[in-house]
């Protein structure tokens, strides 16, 4: 594909994105009616009510005006990322979620990182020498580590590495690049430890399907250096399916980091998330679930992008 066809696909995709979003902002604005009692009710949070403090509600948040109305102020405040101010700290909730976001993208990034070199790594390693010892070993612990919850690795971690020997942090997020990474090391580990087990078992299994294809035979019969059929041949195959689960487990890095945040103490968006619903802090809610819906869909969004620099042969233009 030429660049103007790479142009019009990712101008196709961006489009699609906006109604998505567009929808999504629709149905977390509608979370305001769809709690139950009044929306001035699920405003103040549990707050003593005063004719005044309902009055000053209805008319910061537009409650007198009809609903598509209101919808329309609200998006069109959230288009300039001002979501309102939270009902527990009274602050906006773009200070709140800023102020938590570098946490959160650091451990996302480095949970994402040691996901490739636990899973994808040694899922090579276990199709190259499927049936051995060393094969069945690594879908053995694959299989243990799928069966437990990220939140149990982690207190086992902390267990093991912050109170038995003492080598990491146990809680806290650091300042700066190098303490921010010995403090995440734990959090990401457990973050990840899941994710790659799986990543493990289907990066075998892709590996062993590429492994029997007539051209991967032929390749060797030609003589060809290993490394370059390990490279040309069967990892760029191989793999594709593998980035395709990869760009779905984002979901997962975002749920598995709420009860990892949690364990830690560690302050990011996931803890946040978790003390927002307890306090039914709508309109920190709304802006978390957009933040997190805008990660995801743009990380499908470069997960297509990928398989065209993989595979030049997969083609976006609505034909084979």
């Amino acid at each position: 594909m030429n660049l103007q066809g790479i142009a019009w696909f990712i101008a196709r995709r961006l489009g699609a994105m906006v109604v998505l979003m567009v929808l999504l902002s629709f149905g977390v604005f509608s979370l305001t009616y769809l709690a139950p009692g009044d929306a001035v009710d699920a405003l103040l949070g549990g707050r003593q009510s005063s004719p005044e403090l309902v009055a000053q509600l209805r008319a910061e948040y537009h409650l007198n005006d009809p609903f598509f109305t209101q919808y329309w102020i609200w998006a069109r405040d959230a288009l300039h990322f001002d979501f309102g101010d939270s009902v527990q700290t009274t602050l906006p909730v773009t200070d709140e979620i800023t102020a938590r976001l570098g946490a959160s993208a650091f451990l996302g990034i480095y949970a994402y990182l040691l996901t490739v070199l636990f899973g994808v790594i040694p899922g090579v390693v276990a199709a190259l020498k499927q049936r051995k010892a060393l094969d069945r070993g690594l879908v053995a612990g694959a299989v243990v580590t799928l069966s437990t919850p990220p939140f149990v690795l982690g207190i086992l971690l902390l267990y093991l590495f912050a109170v038995l020997m003492p080598m990491f942090p146990a809680a806290g997020k650091g300042e700066g690049f190098i303490d921010m990474l010995w403090h995440l090391t734990l959090p990401a580990v457990a973050l990840s430890l899941t994710i790659a087990a799986f990543m493990l078992r289907h990066t075998r299994a892709s590996m062993i399907a590429v492994l029997d294809q007539d051209y991967v035979t032929f390749a060797r019969a030609r003589g060809l250096a290993w490394r370059r059929v390990l490279q040309r041949y069967l990892l760029r195959n191989a793999l594709i399916p593998v980035i395709t689960v990869s760009g779905v487990l984002l979901s997962y890095f975002v749920t598995g980091a709420v009860l990892v945040e949690t364990t830690f103490s560690l302050g990011g968006l996931g803890e946040l998330l978790v003390r927002s619903a307890q306090d039914s802090d709508l309109p920190m809610i709304q802006g978390l679930t957009l933040l997190i819906a805008a990660v995801i869909v743009l990380a499908n969004l470069l997960t297509d992008l990928t398989y065209m620099a993989i595979d030049p042969r997969i083609r976006y233009e609505g034909r084979t």
